[in-house]
C-alpha cells in the first residue's frame, strides 16, 4: 500500500508561498507558507498535517487494541500537539503530546490505559516519528 502526498512551493523562504495536496483530493491546492507554520497566517503546515495524521492513527490503533480485547468503543477523541522548536541544526520536531478522551463500554481503566499505551507505541506514524511521544488518556463516563 502507497499513498501520496505532494506539494508544490514558489519564491524564497519567507515571502514565498506553496500548496499542498494529496491523491485523495481532500486535501487541493491547499496554501501554506511561512506566516502558516512560523506565524498565524491563514493555511495549513506539514507540522499541522502530521498533528492530524498521529491523531487519526492513534484513534484507529487505541480502537483496534481495545478490539482484540472484545472491546468496541463508542467514542474516540484524540488531539496531537506538534512542538517544533529551533535547535542548533534548525527546526526540529522535539515533541508530540497525545491528548486522548474515549467512552468505552464498562470503563475498564486498566485495559484502556494498556491499550492506549500499546497504540501510542505502535501505530505507523508513532513509529516513523524520532521524537519524545507523550499522552495523557482519561475515560469519559
Amino acid at each position: 500500500m502507497k499513498r501520496k502526498g505532494s506539494a508544490v512551493w514558489s519564491g524564497d523562504l519567507k515571502s514565498g508561498k506553496g500548496t499542498v495536496s494529496t491523491d485523495s483530493g481532500v486535501l487541493r491546492d491547499t496554501q501554506y507558507s511561512f506566516a502558516t507554520r512560523f506565524e498565524q497566517g491563514a493555511g495549513t503546515n506539514p507540522e499541522e498535517l502530521i498533528a492530524a495524521a498521529h491523531a487519526g492513527c492513534f484513534s484507529m490503533a487505541l480502537s483496534a487494541q481495545l478490539g482484540a480485547q472484545g472491546i468496541t468503543p463508542e467514542r474516540i477523541a484524540t488531539t496531537a500537539t506538534v512542538t517544533l522548536e529551533k535547535q542548533d541544526g534548525g527546526f526540529t520536531i522535539t515533541a508530540v503530546h497525545l491528548e486522548v478522551r474515549a467512552r468505552i463500554p464498562g470503563g475498564d481503566r486498566a485495559v484502556f490505559e494498556t491499550a492506549a499505551d500499546e497504540a501510542k507505541r505502535n501505530c505507523p506514524v508513532s513509529k516513523v516519528l524520532n521524537t519524545d511521544i507523550t499522552m495523557s488518556a482519561a475515560l469519559e463516563s
